[in-house]
């Protein structure tokens, strides 16, 4: 049985940082995309971030480059979204994602290409 968890959620004020984490477990994504989307009250799900297999291939939603950073340790099967500058629009509930097979372009920004889902984290964004 597959299971994503993600872990770091919180409140913190404008301005600040988070560190979201997502362990994947029974089974191995290392050549496969994770990717984190987010959903906010009222609002579909949407792509956040993406990171291919190798690591060596990353994707953002235009609003959160250069604030967030996307990243992965294979071995520990488990990916991370380093959230910097963060602000009240940031607020939602964060979910990991990921899918047995790399993949780019529209796909990779698709969230119905991915195969399993964590339970989300909830990030909240004081002004």
């Amino acid at each position: 049985q597959v299971q994503l968890v993600e872990s770091g959620g919180g409140l913190v004020q404008a301005g600040g940082s988070l560190r979201l984490s997502c362990t994947a477990s029974g089974r191995t994504f290392s050549s496969g995309t994770m990717a984190w989307f987010r959903q906010a009250p009222g609002k579909e799900r949407e792509f956040v971030a993406a990171i291919t297999g190798s690591g060596g291939s990353t994707y953002y939603l235009d609003s959160v480059k250069g604030r967030f950073t996307i990243s992965r340790d294979n071995a520990k099967n488990t990916v991370y979204l380093q959230m910097n500058s963060l602000k009240p629009e940031d607020t939602a509930v964060y979910y990991c994602a990921a899918r047995p097979t790399t993949a780019w372009g529209a796909v990779i920004r698709d969230k119905y290409q991915y195969n399993y889902w964590g339970q989300g984290t909830q990030v909240t964004v004081s002004s």
